[in-house]
């Protein structure tokens, strides 16, 4: 087991490195030029990891298909959030039809 100092000094650590990673981009962006296929790229992996997260949020369940319920829910959530509805109204809606598809005995 790990003693108190040695997980206070590991969380302090950890806490100077994290904040030391956040700070060095807007401290390091005005001194390192990135080409412009570069930044391209780096926009599009942000975009692609994001649908990533997305996707497996929506799909995966442990090791398993979520099943074609939640699957539906978040596709009305993503739509009436497409279509600019108050974020509420996502949200509510999209737990309402998984709820109701469950009920109707759609897994």
């Amino acid at each position: 087991m790990i003693g108190t100092p040695a997980l206070l000094v590991a969380t302090a650590v950890l806490g100077v490195g994290t904040y030391a990673c956040r700070a060095a981009g807007p401290l390091l962006r005005s001194r390192v030029t990135l080409p412009a296929s570069v930044e391209r790229l780096t926009t599009r992996a942000a975009v692609a990891l994001l649908a990533a997260v997305a996707a497996t949020g929506t799909l995966i369940v442990g090791h398993h298909f979520a099943g074609p319920a939640r699957l539906v829910g978040v596709s009305v959530g993503a739509l009436l959030a497409w279509r600019r509805t108050p974020f509420a109204v996502v949200v509510v809606a999209a737990a309402v039809t998984t709820a109701l598809l469950r009920a109707a005995g759609v897994s």
